[in-house]
């Protein structure tokens, strides 16, 4: 610990702690520009001078370390005056942008120049003009505001690791560039409009729509991918303007992915806003009574095993609860949340839970990807692996496909071969997981979505319980899942019954007969062909895949769109809060379906949504702990068999379309231009190598 007096006030702090750090410490504000606790310290906007004693002229505080009997001034005439001429050589070039500058109202520059600015410019001269800089569909540029404080460059080379930025010239001739002048490739490459503390980077999308005041703020959860970052909605009326991160530690910190950024304007394109009934081979508006009807008439004449339901990947647990009660009710024991065909194992938690958490990565000393490419399928958690790995001593493992992670591993094959030889101890990289002290692997839906998913995922167990994995302090084995409903439908209990059929025994029922009808809750990405001449109840709220084979379509509410709980890819429940209403005559999806068991004479007694929750906390221990993590037990899943030679595959191949409010999104479909013109131009591949 070192002893220094801060404006008279004695503090013990942390030795390695700068004087800047000291100061937050002790709720002494200092303003800073280019300092960001995440990133590694610049030291060039020198904003955050302090004057320290014995010192001959004022410090950055955010480069000094703290020294035992250090004695800080950071609030008098001289510390105010260097902070004016920081200020005013910080405005020398600054155009006066903030009528039309999309940064006004919430900007780091205006602020501390009220807060800490001279009240007067003395110069006179032109101001500088610098050319904007081509960065892609996704970030507007208008480098004449730059005031170079580098938190771009280093976002993009240290926690993006794609080193795209840097600056070019020296003193007034510097300009932040791209360094081949073409669009930026990261997935994470919106967080510098964020980043950013001028209006040097905004959003593209969101340019000269609102201010910052119009706003409506709701805090909420993310649901393109299954980490359940921590959003926050931006709406003016009912729709949303924009979506920004918000802290969260344990999970995304401050970082969201582009898609989960960006997507929102697919949330106005092509949705379903009215009951559908297909009549005479067309689909044709109805009245919700009539739809209700049409489905009450199909299923008063099949048996529960003539029945079946699919639940897709941006369900809410309310309405797979409630829909699995109802199917329960009518004897229907055919039920399936994995409609990827994911081989979990439903009677253990263990299985299909990223059990060391995602913060736990950054304890780990030894990692193994099985099947699995967490840049595409989960960038937030990718940069939690590359932060780990820029901390020294990470070795990382990758059996699957070659691919630029952003960090070096080594690469160990292909397939179940070389998981096979792991597990039996073949190998350099066995030994490196067995002296490790915190081992782990992440097994992805690569590995899992095969008809050996099964034989994989026991394999997978056994590479843990051999490589020391497993601890009573420790569980190194993880599951990063691609849907962010996935985890709360296991939860639920949305899998197949005694004797029901799972997905691909759904699918060839149906396409025998077997199975007359099906209900799919959100399901666009399973085979829609092979549904054969079901009668298909579509319940969602975009006009994808599902409503274009529905013979009946229920309009539900998108994740913006109503209360709800998710569970991620570690099993933390988390709840969306309603930011907008839903369109037209669609409804929360929770009420749909408690609305149908009535018609269909099977009432289910929940009226309310604190009944459906004290539901949801009957099936599971994890929702009467909303935001904890509850641990799971470890015991014996998967099943020993033959695994198939075929190498692992990600099951992402489009990051930015994923799922029907991605691919509804204009956004999105320039961004999967851009990628797609940027291969062709430089002619690589979407993969790169390991080391």
């Amino acid at each position: 610990m070192a002893k220094l007096t801060i404006n008279g006030k004695v503090v013990d702090v942390s030795n390695g702690m700068t004087v800047l750090q000291a100061c937050q410490t002790v709720g002494v504000e200092i303003p800073h520009f280019c300092y960001h606790e995440r990133l590694s310290i610049a030291g060039n906007c020198r904003m955050c001078l302090v004057e320290i004693e014995k010192m001959p002229k004022p410090v950055a505080s955010c480069a000094q370390p703290v020294m035992d009997g250090m004695v800080v001034h950071t609030d008098n005439d001289k510390v105010r005056k260097a902070r004016q001429g920081v200020m005013e050589f910080l405005l020398i070039n600054h155009p006066l942008d903030c009528p039309i500058c999309d940064q006004g109202g919430e900007c780091d520059l205006q602020d501390q120049a009220m807060a800490y600015g001279y009240d007067r410019s003395r110069y006179e001269e032109n101001k500088r003009g610098v050319a904007d800089k081509h960065m892609g569909p996704l970030v507007k540029t208008i480098m004449t505001r730059c005031i170079h404080c580098t938190r771009c460059i280093r976002f993009a080379t240290e926690v993006a690791g794609v080193e795209e930025l840097g600056a070019v010239g020296r003193g007034e001739d510097m300009e932040i560039t791209t360094y081949l002048e073409r669009s930026l490739t990261s997935e994470l490459s919106g967080n510098v409009i964020d980043l950013c503390p001028v209006g040097a980077l905004t959003s593209k999308p969101y340019a000269f729509m609102a201010r910052s005041w119009e706003l409506g703020k709701t805090e909420s959860i993310d649901a393109m991918d299954a980490l359940g970052a921590n959003i926050r909605v931006d709406a003016r009326g009912n729709e949303v303007m924009r979506i920004l991160p918000r802290l969260n530690d344990d999970i995304n910190e401050e970082w969201i992915s582009d898609k989960s950024r960006f997507v929102y304007d697919g949330l106005k394109r092509q949705r379903l806003d009215q009951p559908y009934v297909r009549r005479n081979g067309k689909l044709e508006p109805a009245a919700w009574s009539e739809a209700f009807a049409a489905i009450a008439e199909r299923v008063k004449s099949l048996r529960g095993e003539e029945l079946a339901a699919i639940a897709g990947d941006l369900a809410d647990c309310e309405s797979m609860a409630l829909l699995k009660d109802l199917m329960a009710s009518l004897g229907c024991r055919n039920l399936d949340c994995r409609q990827d065909g994911a081989k979990l194992d439903p009677t253990q938690r263990a299985s299909w839970l990223f059990n060391s958490m995602i913060a736990g990565i950054e304890q780990a000393d030894a990692l193994v990807l099985i099947g699995t490419n967490p840049r595409l399928e989960s960038p937030v958690l990718n940069a939690r692996i590359r932060k780990r790995w820029l901390a020294g001593k990470f070795p990382i493992g990758v059996i699957g496909e070659r691919a630029d992670l952003t960090y070096s591993y080594t690469y160990l094959g292909a397939g179940p071969e070389t998981l096979r030889d792991l597990v039996g101890g073949q190998g350099a990289f066995a030994e490196i997981l067995k002296k490790a002290q915190r081992p782990m692997l992440i097994l992805g839906q690569g590995a899992l979505a095969r008809k050996d998913g099964a034989a994989v995922l026991a394999a997978a167990r056994r590479l843990a319980e051999s490589s020391g994995m497993i601890k009573d302090e420790w569980n190194g084995f993880n599951v990063l899942h691609t849907a962010a409903a996935r985890v709360g439908g296991m939860e639920v209990g949305f899998v197949p019954g005694q004797q029901g059929r799972d997905l691909e025994g759904i699918l060839a029922g149906a396409e025998s007969g077997a199975i007359k009808l099906v209900y799919l809750l959100g399901a666009d990405e399973i085979d829609m062909r092979r549904l054969g001449r079901a009668f298909v109840v579509y319940q969602g709220h975009h006009g994808d895949a599902g409503a274009n084979r529905a013979d009946v379509i229920l309009p539900g509410a998108a994740y913006t769109e109503k209360t709800a709980t998710y569970v991620n890819t570690e099993g933390r429940a988390q709840r969306t809060k309603l930011a907008v209403f839903p369109p037209g005559d669609a409804r929360e999806d929770w009420t749909i379906v408690r609305a149908l068991s009535e018609v269909l004479g099977k009432t289910l007694p929940y009226d309310t949504q604190a009944g459906v929750r004290t539901c949801l906390t009957a099936k599971s221990p994890v929702f009467s702990a909303i935001d904890r993590i509850v641990p799971a037990q470890w015991g014996p899943f998967g099943a020993d068999g033959p695994m198939d030679a075929a190498p692992f595959k990600s099951p992402i191949t489009n990051f930015y379309m994923t799922d029907p409010i991605s691919r509804c999104s204009n956004i999105m479909a320039q961004c999967t231009t851009m990628r797609r013109e940027l291969a062709a131009a430089t002619g690589e591949a979407r993969t790169g190598t390991g080391s």
